[in-house]
């Protein structure tokens, strides 16, 4: 089995970055919590990867997750979340990012592609004003209906498991 490579801070991921320009290959990146993997990310992540040559998926650390879901969040920890990511075929690389927003890792690893769900409009994406500046571009990339993982936790609660 292939694994996608876990980078280890912003930096690291900005090497990557130049080393796949300099090669003329095209960086997609896209961000979040990702604290259930279901069939939406899957779909979402392999849409994304089909938009360049390596996709790049910046991934929210715990206390972010914590000050943007709630004090029950994430269920799971960033070392799983990361590991599930890096098992998914279409995912070339994985680094963790600890602000609330992934602007400063956007900035510093310049993906020419920078994608979201169709959960955001394209003024909303945070980053877009820094990929559009170097001739990059936003794309938003609809989402499967009734996928979500607010969704699923809703689900699981109202199950009577007994």
């Amino acid at each position: 089995m292939m694994f996608a490579q876990i980078l280890k801070d912003r930096e690291e991921a900005a090497r990557v970055s130049r080393q796949l320009r300099d090669e003329g290959r095209r960086l997609v990146f896209t961000n979040g919590c990702f604290d259930l993997i279901h069939a939406g990310h899957v779909d979402y992540l392999a849409r994304a990867r089909e938009l360049g040559d390596a996709l790049m998926v910046g991934v929210n650390g715990d206390d972010s997750v914590r000050r943007l879901k709630g004090a029950n969040r994430p269920l799971t920890t960033l070392a799983d979340r990361m590991k599930v990511l890096a098992a998914l075929r279409s995912v070339d690389y994985v680094v963790v990012f600890a602000e609330d927003t992934p602007a400063e890792l956007i900035a510093a690893v310049k993906p020419q592609v920078l994608v979201k769900g169709g959960d955001y409009t394209p003024d909303d994406v945070v980053g877009k004003s820094t990929v559009e500046s170097y001739g990059g571009k936003v794309v938003i990339i609809p989402l499967l209906p009734g996928r979500s993982t607010t969704g699923l936790i809703g689900k699981i609660a109202r199950e009577d498991c007994t």
